[in-house]
Order: C-alpha cells, then sequence, then structure tokens
C-alpha cells in the first residue's frame, strides 16, 4: 500500500470562517493530497455543515473526501440517511466515531435514544451497505473513556476491524514511541489495519493545551517547556510548531508509518512548510 498523505478540516461557523478554509483549501491542493477529511463539532453541533462543506470539497476539488460521521445527536435512521446522502454525493468514505458529548470528551456520555451508544454499531451499518470505505480513530496515549487500559483500545479496534473498518486515523500525539506501541500490539493480534498518525503543527499555544486538555493527550514537559519560553512570540511558536511536527513526521517515516494526516486547524501555511521540509512529491 503507498503512503497516503490526507488533510483535516473543521466546518466554519460564519462566513468569514467559510473563506478562510477555502482560502486553505486552494493553497494546499497542489500539494495532491490523497484525501481530505471533514469533522463534526462537538455534540454533532455542525453535522449539517460537515455534509455541505463535504460535498462541496468533492465537487470543487474532486480530491476524495472522507466524512466523518458520530453517533451523537442521531437515531439509526438519521444515520442511514446521512450515508445516503454522501452517496449520493460522491463520497465513497467515511470516518466512523463515537463523538464528543455536548460538553466535550470528558462529560458523561448519553446515547441518543434510537441511535448508537459505541462507534463499532455506525462500523457495521456503513458496512452492511457495502459501498464505503470505513475508517475510525485511534489513539496513541489512550482513549479518554478507557482510563489508560491500553488493551482495552486495541480490543477496540480489533472489534471495529473485524466489523469492516481498513484504515485509522490517530488523534494528534507527540511521542513517536506511542504510535509505534499502538501498531505494534495490534500486529501481534493478527490486525492488517493501517493506523495513520493524525500531526497537529501547533501554531498557537492556548489553542494546543485547550486541546490537549479535551481529549487527554499529554504535552511531554520537554515541548511544554520549548513553547512556554517564546509563547508571547506568534512567529517564534508557529516556526517551534513546524521544527517539532517536521521532526515527528520523519521519524514516523522512517518507523514506516503509513502516511501522514496533518489536522490544518483550516489554515495552509505550518502545513505547507511541513511538506517542503520532508520533500514529498506526489
Amino acid at each position: 500500500m503507498a503512503r497516503t498523505y490526507s488533510f483535516e478540516f473543521f466546518p466554519p461557523k460564519d462566513p468569514a470562517g467559510e473563506d478562510r478554509l477555502w482560502t486553505a483549501m486552494t493553497a494546499l491542493e497542489p500539494l495532491a493530497p490523497d484525501f481530505i477529511s471533514v469533522t463534526y463539532g462537538a455534540g454533532g453541533s455542525t453535522r449539517e455543515r460537515t455534509i455541505r462543506i463535504t460535498e462541496e470539497i468533492t465537487s470543487r476539488t474532486h480530491i476524495p473526501t472522507v466524512a466523518h460521521l458520530t453517533c451523537v445527536g442521531s437515531t439509526r435512521d438519521e444515520l442511514s440517511e446521512i450515508l445516503d446522502h454522501y452517496h449520493d454525493a460522491g463520497i465513497g468514505s467515511i470516518l466512523a466515531l463515537r463523538g464528543d458529548p455536548v460538553g466535550g470528551p470528558t462529560a458523561p456520555w448519553i446515547p441518543t435514544p434510537g441511535g448508537f451508544n459505541h462507534a463499532d454499531e455506525l462500523v457495521a451499518l456503513a458496512a452492511a451497505r457495502g459501498d464505503f470505505t470505513i475508517g475510525v480513530a485511534a489513539f496513541p496515549d489512550g482513549h479518554p473513556a478507557s482510563h489508560g487500559n491500553l488493551d482495552q483500545d486495541i480490543d477496540v479496534l480489533l472489534r471495529k476491524e473485524h466489523l469492516g473498518a481498513t484504515f485509522a486515523t490517530t488523534q494528534f500525539f507527540f511521542e513517536v514511541s506511542k504510535w509505534s506501541s499502538l501498531v505494534e500490539k495490534l500486529a501481534a493480534r493478527g490486525s492488517s489495519m493501517p493506523v495513520i498518525p493524525g500531526i497537529l503543527p501547533v501554531t498557537n499555544v492556548k489553542q494546543l493545551e485547550r486541546m490537549a486538555e479535551l481529549g487527554g493527550t499529554p504535552i511531554p514537559s520537554g515541548v511544554r517547556e520549548r513553547f512556554a519560553k517564546i509563547e508571547g512570540d506568534a512567529e517564534s511558536v508557529k516556526a517551534l510548531g513546524i521544527e517539532i511536527a517536521t521532526e515527528m513526521c520523519r521519524e514516523l517515516l522512517k518507523a514506516g508509518a503509513p502516511g501522514l494526516h496533518f489536522y490544518t486547524m483550516n489554515s495552509s501555511s505550518a502545513t505547507r512548510e511541513i511538506y517542503l521540509n520532508l520533500g514529498i512529491e506526489k
């Protein structure tokens, strides 16, 4: 399987945000990503915008698009309708997620009546159609709900693979050894599912801290200290974020990563610079 390079965007909240998204999309399109993914907001709050933006990216760019689909706030019948909608729009891949509760990843999970309790049920629903490539999420630092039980995370990923998932993308992380450990444990259990590492080029320290807190991603003390010294200088923060991400990417590719998935935060410059640093040519 050839390595894949992909970008993730989130649905904008207003017209200005939509303009920024399309500006970033235009700047990144020449890099010829293998796919683009579009997220949901917490609690499924951006479902309609996710569907619309995903369809527009597919029609405007003709780059394969992976649409996020979550269990939050939708019944089984509604999820089936969304899958029909994606299919009719020419979208052939989804990322099947449980999704975050309205209060964020650490809030109590309350299933929607008539809906699903876990992402494996969503994987099974999508796989039953037979016309979607299905991805799932993986967590090198552990899923927030597993409370450090990484073996439980492996069990969950294996079940999703058994039900029809064919690839995984990870939450962002900072220690390559964590990704390697996850991949090795999966392989030891017989998995053949590629696990694409998710890369966050840090450009804003407060944003990083909030995302890390919400997702349960530990920031290594060495990384935290390097950013703390320059937190007040936006350009220096961005440069350091690019440096750290580039080094991680080099280590991951050397370790055999099946690709790289960039969390763009709807901006293009950091990802473009990392591409240049890595000398990626498509």
